[in-house]
């Protein structure tokens, strides 16, 4: 179990929509605060839920319930999940008893990579989010989605999401449009979604948007996304001051160029022995002339797949995961075997072509997805150290790839190694490319909570 933060003034509580494999949980949770619902639809997740709530979300245990009108437990008791659409939960027992609403509504509506309907799809579940504001008026909102939301065919639609984070108890109708209820927002707030600055109205809700990548935030993973934080506007909290210094990153790509130019870096150093023509085939990606960008000069590198492989990946040192036999990929149960760590069990036929470009051992992984041409975790292959038989060091030198393991991949989504995916190999990529890495949501959930403090909350 993971302990709460020294430093939490007092104890802090949280609601976890769309909890999925439990990324965003972990992290509000790492954040000092105490889970007191669960919701998640897919059966499997649930299941992962189950399996990993005491070791990772700090209770004792989740206990499903199909009651629509669940009541908070109290401290010692398990957290009620509730394994149903979110949209018939009645959450009025939790009014006034929730710091912090957390949730990363279902992203395939908006996703380049999905088919982009929008407002249209039924997965759009962002509407579910604000009848639990309307029900609990948590005391803050973190929601975290794809950046396809900033997309311009969504812009208009994007803005309407914020207006209603913002007036989330001016309800929509249920025959309205979204459009004729976006331009009833947009007649309290204007052409801003901005509340005036003496509006303390317990009702309203200040919002802002952080378009982040991951990578900046210490995850070893480039992962572009959306997340809104929004506070209750009766609490004396100052928003512009929360985005100046929640939005600046934490890493820096152009640190991490540096330290592979550099053959004494600490980074080679900690890796050790690397071929001198893998270095080279590294440093000819690199852009000419890179420079620290002002003011970041003392930013510590990204992180890479080669850091999370080998321990690295997060501030808490892990043991190295042990090599993947290439021989053995057709031979998982004894592989798995062998190698002793669970989820650590490569997969064979691992492709390159183009447009299906793999991962790289000293760059952050590529965005971890649920699903690429069909297929869980179809896009997560690595290319390796080792030249290809018959290749030989040079220009048109072929590498050796194969699959990134389960493990490898919960590493890069800054997982704990004690997290374990229920159901086969597609469906703990799936939960994992559905997830927000750990780290990511705890600089977020961090924020919440400093900033809860100071507003004496």
């Amino acid at each position: 179990m993971v302990d709460l933060p020294g430093d939490m003034k007092k104890p802090r509580t949280s609601v976890e929509l769309f909890a999925g494999g439990g990324g965003l949980a972990m992290a509000v949770h790492r954040a000092g605060f105490r889970p007191l619902l669960l919701n998640e639809f897919n059966a499997r997740a649930c299941e992962t839920l189950e399996a990993n709530a005491s070791r990772t979300l700090g209770v004792d245990g989740v206990k499903r319930t199909e009651s629509r009108s669940p009541v908070p437990p109290a401290e010692g008791e398990p957290a009620p999940l509730f394994p149903l659409d979110v949209s018939h939960l009645d959450l009025s027992a939790f009014e006034g008893q929730v710091d912090v609403l957390a949730g990363g509504p279902p992203c395939q509506p908006f996703s380049a990579g999905g088919v982009a309907k929008g407002d249209e799809d039924k997965r759009n579940m962002f509407p579910a989010m604000f009848k639990a504001i309307r029900e609990m008026r948590p005391k803050a909102v973190i929601c975290e989605n794809v950046r396809g939301l900033l997309r311009p065919s969504f812009r208009d639609y994007f803005t309407y999401i914020q207006r209603e984070l913002a007036l989330p108890f001016e309800s929509r109708k249920s025959n309205d449009l979204w459009q004729e209820h976006n331009r009833k927002l947009a007649s309290i707030l204007g052409d801003t979604v901005d509340l005036p600055d003496e509006d303390d109205n317990a009702e309203h809700y200040r919002v802002k948007v952080f378009p982040v990548n991951a990578a900046d935030f210490g995850v070893p993973q480039v992962r572009n996304r959306v997340v809104m934080v929004a506070f209750r506007a009766d609490l004396p909290v100052d928003i512009e001051k929360f985005y100046e210094i929640y939005s600046a990153r934490k890493y820096s790509e152009e640190a991490l160029y540096l330290s592979l130019l550099d053959d004494n870096s600490e980074y080679w150093t900690r890796h050790g022995y690397v071929e001198p023509h893998v270095r080279e085939r590294v440093r000819a990606r690199i852009p000419k002339d890179v420079q620290p960008k002002l003011g970041e000069e003392d930013l510590p590198p990204w992180r890479t797949l080669r850091d999370a492989i080998q321990g690295y990946g997060t501030d808490e040192r892990l043991p190295a995961l042990p090599n993947i036999d290439l021989e053995m990929l057709d031979k998982k149960t004894n592989q798995a075997d062998h190698l002793g760590i669970s989820d650590h069990v490569g997969w064979p036929e691992a492709r390159i072509y183009k447009g299906h470009t793999p991962n790289e051992l000293d760059r952050p992984a590529k965005t971890v997805k649920a699903g690429v041409h069909g297929v869980p975790g179809g896009e997560s292959v690595v290319l390796l150290d080792e030249l290809a038989s018959g290749s030989v060091p040079g220009d048109g030198a072929t590498y050796r790839h194969r699959y990134m393991t389960v493990r490898e991949t919960a590493r890069v989504m800054t997982f704990p190694d004690d997290w374990e995916g229920s159901g086969p190999r597609g469906e703990k990529m799936r939960q994992l490319g559905n997830a927000v890495p750990v780290l990511l949501g705890e600089h977020f959930a961090r924020a919440v909570a400093e900033t809860l403090d100071d507003a004496g909350q």
